[in-house]
């Protein structure tokens, strides 16, 4: 089969493919770097002649030409699964909603629930035997291109090709192909972590062993950790994470990555979904056989997760409450980021008897007037938006302390809580403790 002439008569300019999009369409754009910039350009230039276009995708970090070309929202309406800092921004200019979501569940939602008219994602370039990859974006892909009426891929250039399972599209599955000059992939640097940040990741360090398999989040408390790990005297260490981040290039480098540990859960691999770092850490994936890049539905599978031995969960939240609400996606009603795999962790987490999960955050934040606030509080009265139940909260950590709150009271809860607190907030949530009944009279004091 000669897919070299197929794909030469499948290519079409970004203009052209645009006009396939019809008024009232849902147009599903990927994930993070497989953004497809230049159709996305030659869509928003179709402002004027469109109505009512939804388009779905999450992780974007470049300026989105259908929002920012329609800035009163009445051509294109753009709905994110899970925000980053440039999405976090469309948001509060009223140009990006938030679609809830539990991570491992994304694929079903599109395979059972969701329509797609067209399907439009950044690819590698295609190889002899006729298949593109999806590169560092697999979350969902693989379920979009299964329900769209049109897939249309754009070719880019820069995309490091990466193995993994349900990660590639054959040219005979695509309707048209878009070819065209890419900026550089958007890079994110590790994050200089502060001395708080780093007495947290100490007493999470502190608490693993020897072949662990680890997933962590994204920030300066991953990165501090990545750090700390680097320089510790474990060994033998194993990669299941949803994002693949900086962090895990520095326990890399110190040679403490061997994934030898999984024990028929892709031994030897490294399994994430999406890999969100520097451009070293694109190098390191790109045709690396210890990577495998899959879809989130397999990546944050409960029972996949039961099964791997020794494994260590480690999330960052916004705030939580006396009760041990987490929130880790709003400030208030301000919409931060999303759900993300963090539920999933320590759903999965429960199910695993071997392993450890870890919410992290620091006691306290300053605004920016300079006033310090406790990220402990009495209760969630700001419309924030509980990202893990009460009854999903187990083993919390602040600079200063360790609190499991598996199988606690709503006393033994508060209690413990105000001793993750900062001294200087602890009286004040006893007192909240007390006026919602959640406070023991023998409590300490």
């Amino acid at each position: 089969m000669n897919y070299r002439e197929e794909y030469k008569s499948k290519i079409r300019t970004a203009r052209d493919a645009a006009q396939i999009v019809r008024s009232g369409d849902w147009v599903d754009f990927g994930c993070y770097q497989g953004f497809p910039s230049l159709f996305d350009e030659a869509l928003a230039a179709r402002r004027d002649e469109l109505e009512d276009v939804k388009v779905r995708a999450l992780l974007i970090t470049k300026p989105l030409q259908i929002a920012e070309q329609d800035p009163e929202g009445e051509h294109f309406t753009y709905n994110s699964w899970h925000m980053i800092g440039y999405e976090r921004k469309l948001c509060d200019r009223g140009l990006c909603k938030f679609i809830p979501m539990v991570f491992r569940n994304l694929p079903d939602y599109y395979r059972r629930f969701l329509s797609v008219n067209v399907a439009v994602m950044g690819v590698t370039p295609m190889d002899e035997h006729g298949y593109f990859n999806v590169s560092l974006n697999n979350s969902n892909a693989r379920a979009v291109f299964d329900v769209a009426d049109v897939i249309i891929l754009e070719v880019n250039e820069k995309l490091p090709c990466v193995h993994g399972l349900e990660n590639t599209i054959h040219i005979s599955e695509v309707d048209m192909v878009i070819e065209g000059e890419h900026e550089a992939l958007t890079e994110f640097p590790s994050i200089a972590a502060g001395p708080v940040e780093e007495k947290i990741a100490s007493s999470i360090v502190g608490r693993m062993t020897d072949g662990a398999c680890i997933q962590i989040g994204v920030g300066g408390m991953p990165d501090a950790i990545g750090k700390l790990i680097a320089n510790s005297e474990l060994k033998n260490l194993g990669v299941h994470s949803e994002l693949l981040v900086n962090a895990y290039l520095d326990m890399h480098k110190a040679g403490k990555i061997t994934n030898l540990n999984k024990r028929g859960i892709m031994r030897g691999k490294s399994v994430f979904s999406i890999a969100h770092g520097n451009q070293e850490l694109f190098d390191w994936v790109d045709n690396n056989p210890s990577m495998c890049c899959a879809p989130i539905n397999y990546v944050n599978g409960l029972n996949v997760i039961g099964e791997i031995e020794n494994f260590v969960s480690i999330n960052s939240c916004i705030a939580v409450d006396l009760f041990g609400q987490i929130s880790a996606e709003s400030a208030g009603t301000r919409h931060i980021s999303g759900t993300g795999g963090q539920l999933d962790f320590l759903t999965a987490g429960f199910k695993n008897p071997d392993a450890q999960s870890f919410i992290a955050l620091p006691s306290t934040f300053t605004d920016k007037k300079g006033v310090m606030h406790s990220n402990i509080r009495p209760i969630f009265d700001g419309g924030d938006i509980v990202t893990d139940p009460r009854s999903q909260a187990y083993i919390m950590v602040t600079e200063y302390g360790v609190e499991n709150l598996a199988g606690s009271s709503v006393w033994e809860r508060a209690e413990k809580l105000v001793n993750l607190a900062h001294p200087d907030f602890r009286d004040e949530l006893i007192k909240s403790a007390e006026e919602i009944n959640v406070w023991r009279r023998s409590n300490k004091r």
